[in-house]
């Protein structure tokens, strides 16, 4: 059983939210980014989704496209990336990781050779934000053999004959995209998600987690209340982002920059120890 697959289900089974925060490879610098992960699994993290720098970022905000400028100026690569998850995975063999991105650094690396230093390195799923499924078949056969999991976007102006074909390919969970632009807007509308999110429900066993405009313990606890889950992008990049000016980097630091976390995941916590008790 995938790495993906323990953690959800056993999320499922203790009635627990998955939190999934996201981090751009490289921001501050490669070294600190494994140290702000395995901080982020202190924190409460279940899954860390994994940016790769590219040099045209289009469904980011300014926040997380800022974090990648400061990468690419570190002259961070894809491969610094799976360098980046085997490191983690020195001391880390438990929590998912999935990479997040475009699909231009994994052409240039070659499909073949993407999917073996993924499998390698320790790599659990696979999400290209500008892959659609009409053309993912070829990626998502060579990673299904490899045991890595392949995640799509479902957005709420995708179709329902775009759905299907997505939840045929999709495995490990559904990113949900709770708001129509890019990454670092503000929710506007949670019924417009619960329906939505509802929906989905009736086509796919796979957990669905929510994502973009997740900036707090209040707007997470809303999201997941309909979901099995969020994501947490900007809000953490944005902490993360104050590291730039740091000299000499403590352990206070990577702290201070990834609190945003814990304090998610102690909301979610106690949303669920509220529904534990009444059910006693």
């Amino acid at each position: 059983m995938s790495r993906l697959k323990q953690i959800t289900n056993s999320a499922n089974q203790k009635g627990r939210k998955l939190l999934i925060p996201y981090l751009v490879a490289g921001d501050p610098n490669k070294e600190t980014t494994i140290d702000l992960m395995h901080a982020l699994v202190s924190n409460g993290a279940d899954i860390i989704e994994l940016g790769i720098p590219f040099s045209d970022p289009s469904s980011d905000g300014e926040v997380i496209q800022s974090s990648i400028e400061r990468s690419l100026r570190k002259g961070t690569s894809l491969n610094d990336t799976l360098d980046i998850v085997a490191n983690f995975r020195a001391r880390n063999e438990v929590t998912p990781i999935v990479l997040m991105g475009y699909l231009n650094p994994v052409e240039i690396m070659g499909i073949d050779n993407f999917v073996r230093r993924a499998q390698k390195d320790g790599v659990d799923g696979v999400l290209m934000v500008d892959m659609p499924p009409a053309e993912a078949g070829v990626l998502n056969a060579k990673l299904k053999e490899a045991n890595v999991d392949s995640i799509f976007l479902v957005a709420p102006t995708t179709t329902q004959e775009r759905v299907k074909s997505i939840l045929n390919m999709t495995s490990g969970y559904v990113y949900y995209v709770s708001l129509k632009g890019v990454t670092g807007a503000s929710i506007t509308d949670v019924d417009e998600v619960e329906r939505n999110v509802s929906a989905l429900r009736t086509s796919t066993d796979l957990p669905i987690v929510v994502g973009f405009g997740i900036k707090d313990g209040k707007s997470a606890k809303e999201m997941a209340r309909v979901s099995d889950g969020v994501i947490v992008g900007s809000a953490l990049v944005n902490k993360i982002a104050s590291l730039t000016s740091h000299e000499k980097l403590s352990a206070e630091d990577i702290k201070n920059s990834t609190n945003i976390i814990k304090e998610i995941r102690e909301e979610l916590d106690l949303d669920n120890e509220v529904v534990d008790e009444e059910c006693l």
